[in-house]
């Protein structure tokens, strides 16, 4: 499993490879070209009541940047990756986050908390690795959803 390498909060502001971005509300980092980011990206669309997250496809300057930042790599499956505060969550520990944040349907992954981390990150690794083969691609950007439309930082 890729791992994230650890830095300060908000340690990417004095990055001179990542671009200046509004980061004041929370960030999810996703594959634009995945069926189940896409799908997770509607969700977070559709039931983040406070309007607040934002979603960046890694294939984007920006997103690149911000893996790149952070130790990963926009061709490897595992770089789904949430920015709060300064702090950045990967892995399935970054989706149980991204939900209890957006709230709503966002809850139902609550209880993988229970699972320990190594179970956690197995169970995230199987599916992201796998995630072209079981659901396919997509183009995020060409989903007529305006909401969702809304929230890219493209």
């Amino acid at each position: 499993m890729t791992s994230l390498t650890v830095r300060e909060d908000y340690s990417y502001r004095a990055d001179p490879d990542v671009p200046d971005f509004d980061d004041s509300d929370p960030i999810t980092f996703m594959d634009g070209e995945c069926v189940l980011c896409t799908f997770g990206a509607r969700l977070i669309a559709r039931f983040d009541r406070d309007d607040r997250f934002k979603i960046c496809r890694v294939q984007t300057p920006l997103g690149r940047s911000i893996l790149t930042h952070y130790g990963l790599s926009v061709g490897d499956p595992e770089s789904w990756l949430l920015l709060v505060n300064g702090k950045a969550y990967t892995s399935l520990d970054a989706m149980i986050r991204a939900g209890r944040l957006v709230g709503g349907i966002g809850w139902l992954l609550q209880p993988l908390r229970l699972l320990p981390r190594a179970v956690q990150d197995w169970l995230y690794l199987r599916l992201a690795r796998n995630r072209y083969a079981l659901f396919g691609r997509t183009d995020m950007c060409a989903v007529p959803d305006p909401r969702l439309r809304a929230k890219l930082m493209d």
